[in-house]
């Protein structure tokens, strides 16, 4: 069957591991968290609890109950475990129901592994690694990728690697085949990305006659298979990079191509179809499916500077095709990307001449989010560390702690890579002769603001820089002293000199950073780690040919309870987080508190300022806080009641801090607003190439027609109402409606609306009081099934104003009504609309309702059947606050699409999406 669909199994595990001549036999594993004799789940405390994830629709998505979990872990952490690396069919004995198991699944696949590689030097080695493995992942201190909690245990030969990069050739042949490796990958839960710069351009002719069709007209196929594989078995969208050279023929068409699809998107949106990102309007339009990039060389962005010419070349002969003005060029770019998002930019140069194989092949293309940037045909299984975890008692950061768990981590890494299915002989042969790995970490922006230093700052990006480089230098020092005992990869010997050139050029950096901001201990610590990698390297060369990435951590991100991803800062400083019982909590970031303290205020002040943010959903203007320490607290998003945020160029320079220490790229969208312009985006581009990153791609909000979050489900009760309803007596004479007429002479509005090129309008009148007691809807076509219901709608709500209905009942109870006519509707304070009632009643809170009324209510949520372990305190509903920073954050998300699984609008994670109901995400686990 494998062999069928073009599935490899992994060599022989001791032929993988094959060991140099001389080398010893096997490493010595020292235990730093466990104890001998002890293991390491029975030292944390243990419950069930039952997970379950509801749609947006109220349907249940997903639900196992007598689940066995960690106490310490979140609900969303079950939920997401749970429902995403649980294996066997549900219902079933075979379904697992523990994380103890799926943990243990995993570890004692990976130990056994190790033992048939011949990895460890002894029994005790085996059963150090073991419990320190088990450690690190039941703790939350790090995870490996989606694909190997998917297969891992489960299959002969999984398939464990999320990144993978494809090469194709000019030939019919060669493009078809790209296509299977691309579904297969795809099927198990993985990601791809390839350059198709090498085949000839749409001007070039056939060896047979006629005219080559030109890599965008395949993207389309491509894009279509993308878009109905299922990514894992599970997920509806593949994750996919599409890059093409700017010295190709076709660039110009490669650069506007997802920016007139998506104003053919706009245009059926228009004309009344479905808007949401997986409705009628973007599935019937191409290239929706990948991350599009321009790979470009300093010659080019030089040029662009110098305001030179840039001659594009054919693909068979090289000879001279378009000549543009650089700027041109760079102008289209831009435009693109301001318009849809795409495409960004990778740049050659920059990324080749951090090349540790440039003795083998260049690098050509990367991964779909691009943080992985290797050979074609190759892959790269990744893992991350909470860097949450790694803080000492008085808040500073566990170098020791930190250096044993990239060390233990790596090998497991490393025992992957021999025992792994890939979808070719070629990807096979690759990552068992270079072995490339991509260790991580997550939870950055987090750890920042608990030690006190703002993300943007100089102090912020040389602490992340030193976390960063102590991370590499540890990783190939690692690397080393496995090489020493197992063999140097298979490529190392012809790539030797270009190799230590690159691990010099990584010590050099390390040397260079600056110490402001950053502890002693760590400050020397990552530069010992790169003179012990250069030193050791030298004389046994290294296992691995690359070590680190920073990957976007969506779904394992979940699954340590981070409060941030990969690189980023947080995004705001309220939270929402789910209860074990169901329902929702609202309640200040946890890091907030850490930050403080580590400031420096007493805690009763620190608790006055805690309340002040919990109230005002702002920490500007918090009694006690002094002014210079803002800073620490900023977040992506800016508070609907604040004015502060992280710019777009504290991103880049975030970046810049980090990525002389990778092996790979950076994978992060550099957010920008609403209103950046197109030269907004020219300087964020030059400013990347300047600094020295090897990709950029950026995002302005609101540039995607997809339509917002749909709230219809929750019920919404007024503040004062829930307090009255607290405190009423026991018994209440039965009420009785009274209707309160309007006057004869009444004061009304009347507003003009459309909503998908559907007119109609809206007349108020209203009370002496100004406020409203009747409507009357117009539509533009007289005598439609529409006007109808409209009309005999308005007489409804009008009687329900007058015999007292509170307009913020139906406010509440009509927004966010989803049916068609639906689509944009010209109105800035409501850019769209999902139905006629939707607006309707969107405008009549913008008119009636007081500001704060509209940015501030309450959800009344109903609790879920409790689990035998832990038991709600009361069966009283919750009532967290949907406030301002929760509608800022849906205001710059309002163009992201709904979650594949449960309907959930998603949220920005590196360069792709995640769920925060259910941890699905839209890129490679």
């Amino acid at each position: 069957m494998e062999k069928e669909l073009g599935l490899k199994p992994a060599v022989n595990g001791k032929k993988a591991a094959k060991k140099a001549k001389g080398a010893a036999s096997g490493l010595t594993v020292k235990r730093f968290f466990t104890t001998p004799g002890v293991d390491p789940a029975d030292e944390l405390a243990w419950e069930y609890r039952s997970a379950g994830i509801t749609g947006e629709d109220g349907r249940i998505v997903f639900e196992q109950k007598q689940i066995e979990v960690p106490k310490s872990w979140s609900m969303l952490a079950t939920n997401v475990v749970a429902s995403k690396y649980f294996r066997g069919t549900p219902g079933t004995p075979d379904r697992e129901g523990s994380v103890r198991q799926l943990v243990a699944r995993v570890v004692d696949t990976l130990t056994g592994w190790g033992v048939e590689g011949g990895y460890f030097a002894s029994e005790t080695d085996r059963e150090a690694f073991h419990s320190e493995l088990t450690h690190l992942l039941l703790r939350q201190k790090a995870s490996f990728n989606s694909p190997v909690w998917f297969n891992v245990g489960v299959e002969a030969h999984p398939q464990c690697s999320a990144c993978f990069i494809n090469s194709v050739e000019d030939s019919m042949e060669s493009i078809l085949t790209l296509a299977k490796t691309e579904g297969m990958l795809f099927k198990y839960g993985s990601g791809t990305g390839s350059n198709l710069s090498s085949l000839r351009s749409s001007r070039e002719l056939l060896a047979g006659g006629g005219t080559a069709s030109g890599p965008v007209s395949f993207m389309k196929g491509f894009d279509a298979f993308a878009g109905v594989i299922k990514s894992g078995g599970k997920t509806r969208r593949a994750a996919k990079m599409v890059i093409l050279n700017a010295e190709h023929p076709d660039v110009l068409d490669f650069i506007r191509c997802k920016s007139l699809e998506e104003k053919k998107a706009w245009a059926l949106i228009d004309a009344g179809y479905d808007s949401s990102f997986n409705g009628e309007a973007y599935s019937s339009v191409f290239f929706q499916n990948s991350n599009n990039s321009v790979r470009v060389t300093d010659e080019f962005m030089k040029a662009v500077a110098e305001d030179g010419a840039w001659t594009t070349r054919a693909v068979r002969d090289g000879r001279p095709m378009d000549t543009f003005r650089a700027r041109e060029l760079f102008r289209e770019i831009a435009e693109a990307a301001h318009l849809c998002g795409d495409p960004g930019l990778q740049f050659d140069s920059t990324v080749n001449s951090w090349h540790t194989c440039s003795g083998t092949a260049r690098i050509n293309a990367s991964n779909p989010c691009s943080e992985y940037m290797f050979l074609d045909d190759s892959a790269c299984n990744l893992a991350s560390l909470n860097l949450m975890h790694f803080r000492t008692i008085d808040g500073e950061f566990d170098v020791t702690a930190f250096k044993h768990a990239v060390d233990v981590l790596l090998l497991a890494m490393e025992i992957i890579v021999g025992f792994s299915k890939y979808p070719s002989e070629r990807i096979a042969k690759n990552s068992h002769d270079y072995r490339p790995l991509g260790l991580g970490y997550a939870n950055l922006g987090a750890l920042l603001m608990a030690t006190g230093l703002p993300y943007d700052s100089a102090e912020g990006r040389n602490y992340a820089g030193a976390i960063t480089s102590l991370m590499c230098g540890q990783a190939y020092s690692m690397s080393s002293r496995i090489a020493e005992r197992m063999g140097s990869f298979a490529g190392y010997a012809k790539n030797a000199e270009p190799m230590m050139g690159v691990i010099r050029k990584h010590r050099k950096a390390a040397y260079q950073l600056s110490a402001e901001g950053v502890s002693e201990e760590l400050y020397v610590a990552q530069q010992v780690s790169w003179d012990e990698a250069m030193a050791h390297g030298t004389e046994h060369g290294f296992r691995n040919s690359q070590v680190t990435v920073l990957a976007p951590t969506g779904t394992i991100g979940f699954m340590m309870d981070c409060d941030t991803t990969g690189i980023e800062p947080d995004i705001a400083l309220i939270k929402y987080k789910k209860l074990v019982g169901g329902g929702m909590l609202k309640i200040v970031n946890q890091t907030v508190p850490l930050a403080l303290e580590k400031l420096g205020y007493p805690q009763t002040q620190a608790q006055d300022i805690v309340a002040y943010l919990d109230k005002n959903e702002t920490i500007e203007g918090a009694p006690h806080l002094k002014s210079e320490h803002l800073a620490v607290f900023d977040c992506a998003f800016k508070p609907a009641k604040g004015q502060r945020s992280i710019s777009w160029m504290g991103h880049i320079q975030m970046m810049e801090a980090c990525q002389p220490f990778l092996s790979g790229a950076i994978s992060k969208t550099v957010n920008m607003p609403s209103t950046a312009t197109v030269e907004d985006i020219e300087k964020a581009y030059m400013e990347a190439w300047k600094r020295g990153l090897k990709a950029i791609a950026v995002y302005r909000d609101g540039c995607k027609r997809t339509q917002p979050l749909n709230t219809s489900k929750e019920k919404v009760k007024d503040t004062q109402e829930a307090k009255a309803e607290a405190v009423a007596p026991a018994v209440k004479p039965e009420p009785k409606a009274v209707r309160r007429r309007l006057p004869d002479e009444r004061q009304s509005i009347t507003h003009k609306f459309s909503i998908g090129g559907h007119e109609g309008y809206l007349t108020v009148g209203m009370y002496e009081d100004s406020t409203p007691g009747e409507l009357f809807i117009v539509m533009a076509k007289e005598g439609s099934v529409v006007s109808g219901l409209m009309d005999s709608f308005a007489t409804s709500v009008s009687l329900a104003l007058q015999y007292g209905v509170p307009l913020q009942v139906l406010v509440d109870k009509f927004s966010h009504t989803r049916f068609e006519p639906s689509g944009f509707t010209g109105n800035p304070a409501i850019p769209i609309a999902k139905s006629i009632t939707d607006y309707i009643f969107r405008w009549l809170a913008l008119k009636f309702m007081p500001s704060t009324q509209v940015e501030e209510t309450e959800v009344t949520i109903e609790p879920r059947e409790s689990s035998a372990a832990v038991k709600p305190a009361q069966a009283a509903p919750q009532l967290p606050v949907v406030s301002s920073v929760a509608k800022n954050t849906w205001l710059n998300q309002a163009d992201a699409p709904p979650c594949h699984t449960c309907g959930a609008i998603m949220v920005r994670s590196g360069a792709c999406y995640k769920c925060s109901n259910c941890g699905a995400t839209s890129g490679c686990s």
